[in-house]
């Protein structure tokens, strides 16, 4: 077992951490992490999923990662296909493959520790957080960072392929200043979910960060997600938060403020 160098904000100890290798049901190996309370047996366990075309890695990430495990939680972060240190391309994956290999993830940490219950996702990923626990019996809660109501919303990251894509079936397009090849499945993935009205099924507490200000996920869309879910839900305002939660101070205050507001419902299985 390897240590993180990075601690948790507020002088924490920084949490144990360790590859994992995860099987995603389609003959290709995901890359994880799981990270550990720095001292004694987590309380609890969490699937946390990264945005749209970035990683496990993400700074941001990392720093959720780390507060949730300051709060005595086992976390299990991966690259979903494609992605960062994950097997398969990328081109070939969807809204709903990202769901699965969600879903291959919560299994894995299964095998490791009791859970997952809290499931935490940041943008696309929060999306498919919502989508994955729905699937998943164990879940408990789940908290979205940035999380848009309708997937097919980072097809604005698209337009300068959709014409491609509606052609050829095919396109390479820049995102953040990365060339990424997708096909139109990956659009029609996308357009067919429907997660406002996937809400009422979900039948768990959800919490939604988001920053008023968000310029790539608008607030509006976590109205439509709020108004849609049932209660017990919450709403926490990020204040002047960009996107991807790059001041560091933001991303540590989400990760805290979600592992208070789990700790009302997920039961802590060290007692």
């Amino acid at each position: 077992m390897t240590t993180n160098p990075m601690s948790a904000e507020g002088g924490a100890p920084a949490p144990r951490s360790k590859p994992i290798t995860i099987d995603n049901g389609r003959g290709e190996r995901l890359a994880a992490r799981l990270d550990l309370p720095a001292v004694g047996e987590p309380r609890a366990s969490a699937l946390l999923a990264h945005c749209f075309t970035c990683s496990k890695d993400l700074r941001a990430l990392r720093r959720v990662a780390a507060a949730l495990a300051a709060a005595g939680f086992a976390v299990l972060r991966l690259d979903f296909t494609g992605l960062g240190a994950s097997e398969g391309a990328f081109e070939e994956t969807t809204f709903s493959t990202n769901v699965d290999d969600l879903l291959a993830g919560a299994r894995c940490l299964r095998d490791e520790v009791p859970g997952p219950q809290l499931f935490v996702g940041h943008s696309l990923g929060g999306a498919a957080v919502l989508a994955a626990a729905l699937r998943w019996p164990g879940a408990v809660a789940v908290a979205t960072i940035g999380a848009p109501a309708a997937p097919a919303h980072v097809t604005r990251l698209l337009e300068g392929g959709l014409e491609a894509l509606e052609r050829d079936g095919r396109a390479v397009v820049d995102i953040g200043g990365r060339p990424f090849a997708i096909r139109g499945e990956l659009i029609d993935d996308l357009r067919a979910s429907r997660l406002p009205a996937a809400l009422a099924d979900l039948r768990r507490p959800l919490l939604l960060l988001h920053a008023p200000s968000d310029r790539t996920v608008g607030i509006d869309q976590a109205r439509e997600l709020f108004e849609a879910a049932r209660h017990p839900k919450s709403f926490v305002a990020l204040d002047d938060a960009d996107h991807l939660l790059s001041d560091p101070r933001d991303a540590a205050y989400a990760g805290q403020v979600i592992a208070a507001w789990a700790a009302r419902y997920v039961p802590d299985d060290a007692d």
